[in-house]
């Protein structure tokens, strides 16, 4: 089993067991597949569905070649139930295929800065092709929920999705209509539950991921190979468990804030004003618990004119538990012009006047 637990607001990891181990994701994958397409999609499309969509194994819509739906149907089709056949006609109609799909999804993870994580299908069933495996991380994949709902231009529809507890729609011509029913239990298990999705295949177990919000906490919890049948249920417990780990032990503490005094930088060579005025822009917050150990080391890079108004003359460097969580840079806020030879002589001039 991976897991893992991270704070919302600038993705700190505050848990994980077996973290950066890679697995396979199953059903999670279609958190990604939701974001690529509503960032790429106008939802209102019809999409059609292929022979290849149709022919999807279980979980499954049971779509038929040639019928016609509306995007954002197939959608929902595809968060609340997980349905497979879905999740493929969506990729196919947003990128022409599963494969350039695929790609989209792959460059997403890039941009978002995931280093082991690779998606194949849109809909998170188990493959391997000659690059790897269909996989990702306990952490990478929290990582991901964040950006879905914290960073992505389109987080609050998907948080809409996401939370809609039922959705009826009909295809096109109104043939056939389906009602379709989240099964995400976690959101009528706690308050405060963004988003989640399950998953789960023969390689990858049962799998979690889900956004909680609870005051002024954030926090996205990952699961990865968490039982296979029959616990189906460990996931739920296991989620139970972790967010109110962290809710309970965890407390947001301002860790530097624009009131912090600064050691003085001492300029030589400068014109006037040996003691250079500074600052900084940044004020940095964090989840903490009692045994987190913060530490600050402020470094300057110059002690000599000519410096500019606005230069970087130094750095803030933050670390959690020895580690470097973030580095804050310093400007100088006056320019300091470096001693001439013309300001030597009007010193002589002005002395004999």
């Amino acid at each position: 089993m991976s897991a893992a637990v991270i704070d919302g607001e600038n993705g700190r990891v505050l848990f994980e067991k077996n973290g950066n181990e890679i697995r396979p994701m199953a059903s999670t994958t279609k958190i990604m597949t939701l974001i690529v397409t509503l960032e790429n999609s106008d939802t209102d499309q019809l999409v059609t569905i292929s022979s290849y969509a149709s022919k999807m194994p279980d979980v499954q819509l049971n779509v038929k070649e040639h019928e016609q739906y509306r995007l954002i149907d197939l959608i929902y089709s595809m968060m609340l139930e997980s349905h497979n056949d879905s999740a493929v006609a969506i990729a196919e109609h947003v990128a022409g295929s599963v494969d350039g799909f695929a790609n989209m999804m792959n460059a997403k993870a890039r941009e978002i800065g995931l280093s082991d994580t690779y998606f194949i299908t849109s809909n998170g069933l188990d493959a391997t092709d000659e690059q790897g495996t269909h996989s990702t991380t306990a952490i990478e994949l929290s990582k991901i929920m964040r950006y879905c709902t914290m960073i992505s231009p389109q987080k609050d529809k998907f948080i809409e999705i996401c939370q809609t507890m039922t959705h009826t729609f009909s295809d096109y011509t109104n043939h056939r209509t389906f009602t379709v029913n989240n099964k995400n239990k976690m959101l009528t298990m706690m308050d405060g539950v963004l988003a989640g999705k399950t998953g789960f295949t023969a390689d990858a177990g049962y799998c979690y991921v889900v956004a909680i919000e609870r005051e002024d906490k954030t926090i996205m919890i990952a699961l990865l190979g968490c039982g296979w049948p029959s616990n189906k249920n460990y996931k739920w417990k296991d989620t139970l468990y972790l967010s109110n780990l962290v809710f309970d032990n965890y407390q947001r503490k301002q860790i530097w804030t624009k009131d912090e005094e600064l050691c003085p930088l001492y300029i030589f060579d400068g014109e006037k004003n040996v003691q250079l005025p500074v600052g900084y822009d940044e004020t940095v917050s964090l989840l903490l618990c009692d045994t987190d150990c913060i530490d600050t080391k402020v470094d300057y890079y110059v002690d000599a004119a000519p410096i500019e108004e606005g230069d970087i003359v130094g750095k803030i460097s933050i670390y959690v538990n020895d580690a470097l969580y973030q580095e804050i840079s310093i400007y100088a806020q006056e320019t300091i012009r470096k001693k001439t030879l013309t300001y030597y002589l009007d010193k002589i001039i002005h002395l004999f006047l």
